[in-house]
């Protein structure tokens, strides 16, 4: 299902220009005052995502299924809030909020009655987009919730400098393994890490078997972009887990903050049981954050 042009709610600040659909809440574009365009278009020979919100849950699950109190349920791959139209309830000129209320629909796939508000409010050149979860339920609700904005690789503002100049620099040093993947999108064995110290230099081999998963980083922000350029900084402070993701050759990267990820491979428990699931009380509301700030030099 791709978003309707001609329903994409505007939001401007001195030095962004947004544009997100109601589909998904998903935003479309991010362009600043020069005209650059920080977002990935969605080209449909690569990857049609732009920005989608992950929820109720991030990644792959074992056989397609979720597991909620013994009883199995069909899911896919990073859940269905990305296919669905939200309503528009608040619409500032630097600020709006979607909600998707569950239905007949949801509850085939996540049986739980849900509120998911999500909100992009611009300050500056600083996107923050605030998933705010409520269990309108009378039992526990567990949830996953992440961020999969695909940046352009390579950025704007970086001239004729090739993607291999192009780094991530981690707010901390991040020595331990990271995650890889296997067939399904699962989680398989722990490798080690392609990062030196604090700084990932990026090339397309890197995501040759698909995504870099950390499941345990130590940061909670990093900047992207070629030293001395414009780049992007991402803050993601409640969010415990980090995913990079490309398809090599293409022009992007995800930087994606998570709350959960794929199920190992040999995960066959309780939704409620995966690491990073959140599980919510009756009446319980839970905010999922991030930030981006464009067109800062590290």
């Amino acid at each position: 299902m791709k978003a309707d042009m001609s329903d994409l709610v505007t939001l401007a600040s001195p030095d962004l220009t947004v544009t997100v659909s109601p589909l998904g809440a998903e935003l479309q574009s991010v362009t600043d005052q020069q005209g650059g365009e920080w977002l990935w278009d969605g080209d449909e020979r690569w990857w049609t995502g732009r920005a989608p919100i992950l929820f109720p849950t991030v990644g792959a699950l074992t056989g397609g299924m979720a597991r909620f109190s013994g009883r199995e349920y069909p899911m896919a791959q990073h859940g269905f809030a990305r296919r669905r139209t939200f309503a528009l309830v608040e619409q500032l000129a630097h600020a709006a909020t979607f909600r998707l209320d569950d239905d007949a629909e949801s509850r085939e796939h996540y049986p739980f009655a849900f509120r998911l508000d999500i909100a992009h409010r611009l300050d500056g050149a600083t996107l923050e987009t605030v998933v705010s979860v409520t269990n309108r339920g009378g039992a526990p609700m567990p949830v996953g919730v992440g961020f999969h904005p695909a940046l352009r690789w390579p950025l704007p503002g970086t001239g004729s400098l090739s993607r291999g100049e192009h780094i991530i620099r981690f707010d901390a040093e991040e020595p331990e393994p990271i995650r890889t993947v296997v067939a399904g999108g699962l989680l398989g064995p722990a490798a080690p890490t392609p990062i030196h110290a604090d700084e990932l230099p990026l090339r397309d081999s890197l995501f040759d078997a698909d995504a870099l998963v950390l499941d345990r980083p130590n940061s909670r922000g990093l900047w992207f972009g070629v030293p001395d350029k414009p780049g992007v900084r991402v803050d993601f402070a409640a969010m415990p887990m980090l995913g990079l993701w490309t398809k090599p050759g293409a022009g992007y990267l995800c930087v994606e903050p998570w709350h959960g990820h794929a199920d190992d491979e040999s995960f066959t428990g309780e939704f409620a049981d995966k690491p990073g699931v959140v599980t919510l009380a009756p009446g319980e509301s839970h905010d999922f954050a991030m930030a981006l700030t464009f067109g800062v030099s590290f």
